[in-house]
């Protein structure tokens, strides 16, 4: 599986990201600079988190003008597999790959801790090698976390089985414990929690791991 990582001014889990494909996949992830205009020949594509443009106007909103988001677009459309991160999320929902928004946390508060998550779905390439109703564990980092959409878009996502993370415990106020979703064609997912920091087993934990095996299996 061949993955690029896009780098956005202030981005600061970029390399977390690279760190956790190359040792996953023994390849080193290319490095996109967020104002290259294509996209070198790749499976995956990782937008990751961060405070890209400092967070200034919306978390995502200005990262979203960037030139390389064209060339995102056309790689999802073609198929090819998007994964947002956290920041990486709130751009997803911002260009309009993803529904919904996120907004600040119901605390006021920024969010720095492991949270417990349960594994909704399993028919996507993203959580085809965790069981079903399976629990993990990843490490949130956010002020801005808290997903929401309006009734007919969370109906919709839930009755096409397109919540594929929820929260145990909720830590932001996310609509209905939503961590992570993916788009119509599944190719795309976004999810706030970080899946790349419990990778190595030296970082507190492996629950990441399956989520990149399934991309593997299914892109490789």
């Amino acid at each position: 599986m061949k993955s690029a990582v896009i780098v956005f001014p202030a981005s600061n889990c970029d390399r977390d990201a690279a760190t956790a494909l190359e040792q996953m996949t023994g390849k080193k992830a290319a490095m996109v600079w967020h104002q290259d205009s294509v996209l070198p020949d790749v499976d995956l594509v990782v937008l990751p988190g961060g405070f890209s443009y400092g967070d200034y106007l919306r978390c995502g909103a200005m990262a979203n003008q960037s030139k390389i988001m064209g060339a995102i677009k056309a790689h999802a459309a073609k198929g090819g597999a998007v994964l947002g991160i956290c920041n990486g999320f709130q751009v997803l929902t911002e260009s309009g790959l993803l529904p919904g928004a996120l907004m600040r946390n119901a605390g006021l508060k920024f969010v720095c801790k492991p949270v417990s998550l349960s594994v909704e779905e399993t028919q996507s390439s993203f959580t085809r090698k965790y069981d079903k109703g399976a629990s993990v564990t990843f490490p949130v980092a956010h002020g801005e976390g808290n997903y929401y959409a309006d009734t007919e878009t969370l109906d919709r996502l839930e009755g096409e089985g397109r919540v594929m993370f929820r929260y145990r415990d909720n830590p932001n106020g996310s609509a209905r414990d939503i961590a992570g979703i993916l788009n119509e064609k599944r190719n795309v997912l976004g999810l706030m929690p970080h899946p790349e920091r419990v990778v190595d087993p030296l970082n507190g934990g492996t629950d990441g791991r399956a989520l990149f095996q399934g991309l593997i299996e299914s892109l490789s």
